[in-house]
């Protein structure tokens, strides 16, 4: 999943980049993306499966614990492009964050957490900036 979130960034920030159709602007857009993977090694697991005649069979596969830190971040201030997420993954334990500034101002950021007990659970903040003329 965050693969694709990844290539979403690149993607909006590739396009935000070219948004200018080629004429010279002052305005500046960048993206940054990094990902760090600490996977385990692969162990082999043995797995006992019943097939339909009541049989006992042993299977075999491979788990490597999943361990995982990401982040990135877009920022065009011309386009109004700002939102940045940082996730990290520790076996069934998934923690992270998202903030991204909504069209009318206001900026969102929503704090997450899920592991096999609890679930899913996310915490959605909606920040509304004042603006000053």
């Amino acid at each position: 999943m965050f693969y694709k979130v990844l290539c979403i960034a690149a993607l909006v920030a590739a396009v935000a980049a070219q948004s200018d159709h080629g004429h010279h602007s002052h305005h500046h857009a960048y993206s940054a993306q990094h990902i760090s993977r600490h996977d385990g090694k692969p162990e082999k697991v043995t797995v006992e499966v019943k097939d339909k005649h009541g049989h006992h069979e042993l299977h075999y596969d491979y788990y490597a614990h999943p361990k995982y830190e990401f982040e990135y971040k877009v920022e065009d201030k011309h386009t109004g492009d700002l939102k940045s997420q940082h996730e990290t993954r520790d076996g069934d334990v998934v923690k992270g964050y998202y903030s991204l500034h909504e069209p009318d101002g206001s900026v969102r950021d929503v704090h997450y957490h899920s592991d096999k007990h609890t679930g899913f659970e996310a915490a959605v903040k909606h920040t509304t900036h004042h603006h000053h003329h």
